[in-house]
């Protein structure tokens, strides 16, 4: 079994391809960057030359979209084949996925779709993250996803489901606060619960985003500024957590990347205020 990896305290951005020229030409302030694995992963995508050059300024995480760790009928195992090629190449920081699934047979929604939290599943999830971190010759991290429907017959809260998905595989967890937040609300939860239930040890990274209110629902869009309410829940959960690797993500509406380096230093200072009150007590 694998071990979750180190503990690395930096801070981070996910880098898209607007700010390329930015991370290419100039020295800009983080400790790594973030990509999603499969733009580098299928010909005609994203330029590999790309990333080995911002690699050699930057450490890099890897983040994935598409492993499906939830699907009943196993993994790809041609995806698995062409991430650890790229794995290889990287050297990244981190890979990461999601525990959702998006594949069944030969169809793919290209979607995170949620599971229910049964010791079926669980099984399952477990079995795929053992064949992946064997395939990737690592542990992996699996973050935990925006929720908008929930399932009959669920035995454990998604928390309990995670730490235990953990314990049995070796992987991290990475700790969406938006996600949190944006669950918590559609469904009624304790978003409090859910941060005391997460074995902060297991923690490896944080990300940070925004979401847009849909009809009736939070929606995890990727596209707004970090939420006052997302921040306040980030600060309880660095208090938790202690130092781990925090990273904005933005996926639309992509700004200027002195607003992203801005929000950036607004959880450097979140953190390190709680941090103050840590060792004050």
């Amino acid at each position: 079994m694998f071990a979750p990896p180190p503990v690395f305290a930096g801070y981070g951005l996910g880098l898209r391809k607007e700010h390329y020229r930015d991370f290419l030409e100039t020295d800009v302030p983080v400790d790594f960057v973030e990509v999603i694995s499969e733009n580098f992963m299928v010909d005609g995508g994203q330029p590999r030359h790309i990333l080995r050059q911002v690699r050699e300024r930057h450490p890099v995480a890897l983040h994935g979209v598409s492993m499906s760790i939830g699907s009943a009928d196993g993994l790809d195992r041609d995806y698995l084949r062409r991430l650890r090629a790229l794995v290889d190449e990287i050297n990244p920081l981190f890979v990461s996925d999601h525990l959702s699934w998006s594949r069944i047979g030969r169809f793919n929604s290209h979607d995170l779709l949620p599971l229910p939290y049964t010791d079926e599943a669980l099984e399952i999830v477990c079995s795929n993250i053992a064949m992946a971190q064997d395939v990737l010759g690592r542990s992996m991290l699996f973050e935990n996803p925006s929720s908008y429907v929930a399932f009959d017959g669920q035995v454990m809260d998604e928390w309990e489901f995670l730490g235990e998905m953990s314990r049995r595989t070796g992987c991290g967890l990475l700790l969406d606060v938006n996600n949190v937040f944006v669950s918590s609300r559609n469904h009624g939860l304790d978003a409090q619960a859910y941060l005391r239930g997460i074995p902060a040890d297991r923690v490896r990274q944080v990300h940070l985003a925004g979401h847009t209110q849909g009809a009736g629902l939070l929606i995890d869009t990727h596209d707004q500024p970090v939420s006052a309410d997302v921040w306040a829940l980030y600060a309880d959960a660095v208090s938790l957590l202690g130092p781990v690797a925090t990273m904005i993500e933005r996926d639309d509406a992509i700004p200027p990347l002195a607003e992203l380096l801005d929000e950036l230093d607004t959880a450097q200072a979140i953190r390190e205020r709680q941090h103050q009150v840590r060792e004050a007590a």
